[in-house]
């Protein structure tokens, strides 16, 4: 017995010593880690040396962390009480994600951390509900990296048609800019072409428009000369005195001038073809004075017969006489004769000739100019699209030339990505556009997650309207929702494959609050 007491004796101390190096072993590493700080952030609550407040304000010793009163201004001395109105108290959550309480959840009654270690001091009864969240949430985030690796997928295949529209773009381009310099030097060939043609066919049309000019001052002429002759043999036949006036009397003897039908001539309606004076010599009478008298000549015909002597002249005849049928020779005058497509003149062959080579070069340099222009255009849409920022691989290229439209109680909307959006009344009504293609406008880290479309319609007695497009990941390209948070400032949410990322997978999902 007394052996067995000599050897314990000597074992003893051996136990003691062991326990208490164990025992120093747990204490250091319980306060490498107090309550309410995060595994990443342990090695800065060193419980053998003084404690420097994270914010740098203070050092204290390091009894007075989590001593119930907040020392520091930033709270990170009490991170597991509720001392410090702005500290923060780590969730460990084993079996879920770790998560951040403000401190002022810390001992309220209320379980927060779903392993219940915010309430060790309240005495509330918190369930460990921790691996049945977690494995909910991992369902979670398996669902939802799936639907993003699909969304991604989507989006290389944007990417790849984006660059590869932009390569066929680049060569269409080079393409047509050399079409261009080829059609601009066959347009140039084809002006001096037209006006060669042209200076003959102007020499030619230069002599029938002399003729047709002198044509013209021709039957001027004869109807001014029978105008004066009619008017001549008028006078005459009125003069009955032959005194070479025309005085009121004479037109008095003539009812075709009684004007109120009331069957006499009165002085002062005989006076009114005489300028309302009493004669009138034959010179003025046939520069003015027959244009008075002649519509009453006009009407009364029947009454007007002068002596076979002094005939008026008759009207001649308008229409041409009927030619003979069978005349060989009036029909290779006819045959000499070609009529151009206009129908007013008659050119003959060899002027037909010119006019019809003219009008080829006409149309030829038209058909090159033509080209010229359409080329020029093309140039340009492919330029402006081009110019146009379809993101860093070009994978919103595929949005563009695609309308998507959203409907709600009163109207559908219909935004055109890199055109237009607009609005159109369901039950009647024109489309109002409301802003054309701006720019992108997300935040520096986010760039390609807003669009802004602006310079749309005027508000009566508003700004112009506009439309602010937030785009967020999803399987389709679709308009979610529209609205009007300020007057005729429209919202809308879209969601597209084209701004999806490549999505972590969930056992690489780190959580962002261990680091706060």
């Amino acid at each position: 017995m007394l052996k067995k007491i000599a050897s314990l004796l000597v074992v003893l101390p051996n136990i003691f010593i062991f326990c208490a190096v164990l025992g120093k072993i747990t204490s250091v590493t319980a306060t490498q880690q107090p309550r309410g700080v995060s595994l990443s952030r342990a090695s800065l609550y060193n419980a053998n040396v003084d404690f420097t407040c994270l914010d740098g304000s203070a050092t204290i010793p390091f009894k007075y962390v989590n001593d119930d009163y907040c020392d520091c201004q930033d709270g990170s001395d009490e991170p597991g009480t509720s001392a410090c109105p702005n500290g923060s108290f780590y969730c460990k959550n084993a079996g879920h994600v770790p998560s951040l309480l403000p401190s002022s959840r810390v001992n309220d009654g209320i379980c927060d951390c779903c392993d219940g270690a915010d309430e060790y001091e309240s005495g509330t009864g918190c369930v460990n509900t921790c691996t049945e969240l977690g494995a909910v949430a991992r369902e979670e985030s398996q669902r939802k990296y799936e639907l993003e690796t699909k969304g991604y997928s989507i989006k290389m295949e944007y990417i790849n048609q984006g660059k590869a529209a932009k390569a066929v773009h680049e060569e269409k381009l080079v393409a047509l800019k050399a079409e261009l310099v080829e059609v601009e030097a066959l347009k140039a060939e084809k002006e001096r072409q037209k006006k060669e043609a042209e200076e003959p066919e102007q020499a030619a049309l230069e002599k029938y428009r002399l003729s047709e000019h002198e044509n013209v001052q021709h039957k001027e002429e004869e109807v001014h000369n029978k105008q004066e002759t009619e008017a001549s043999d008028a006078f005459d036949w009125l003069d009955t005195s032959k005194d070479g006036k025309l005085q009121v009397a004479e037109i008095q003897n003539h009812l075709i001038f009684d004007q109120n039908k009331d069957g006499v001539v009165s002085e002062e309606e005989a006076k009114f073809f005489l300028h309302m004076d009493y004669e009138m010599d034959k010179s003025e009478f046939i520069s003015t004075g027959w244009l008075l008298l002649k519509p009453y000549f006009l009407k009364e015909q029947d009454a007007f017969v002068p002596p076979p002597s002094e005939e008026l002249p008759a009207h001649e005849s308008e229409e041409e006489p009927e030619i003979e049928e069978g005349s060989d020779e009036e029909a290779h005058e006819e045959a000499e004769v070609i009529k151009p497509a206009t129908g007013t003149v008659e050119y003959d062959p060899e002027t037909q000739l010119l006019i019809e080579a003219a009008n080829n070069a006409r149309n030829a340099y038209e058909e090159m100019d033509r080209r010229v222009r359409e080329i020029g255009r093309e140039i340009r849409q492919l330029d402006e699209s081009a110019s146009k920022d379809y993101g860093v691989e070009e994978e919103f290229q595929a949005l563009e030339g695609h309308c998507f439209e959203y409907q709600d109680r009163e109207y559908t909307y219909k935004l055109c990505p890199f055109d237009n959006g607009s609005q159109r009344p369901k039950h009647g009504g024109s489309e109002t556009r409301l802003g054309s293609w701006g720019s992108w406008d997300g935040p520096a880290e986010d760039r390609y997650s807003k669009m802004v479309y602006d310079k749309g319609v005027q508000c009566w007695n508003g700004p112009q309207r506009s439309i602010t497009v937030h785009l967020t990941c999803g399987m389709e390209n679709q308009v979610m929702s529209v609205s009007e948070p300020n007057r005729c400032e429209y919202e809308m949410k879209f969601t597209t494959p084209a701004v999806c990322n490549e999505p972590l997978k969930p056992d690489e999902t780190v959580d962002s609050h261990d680091e706060l």
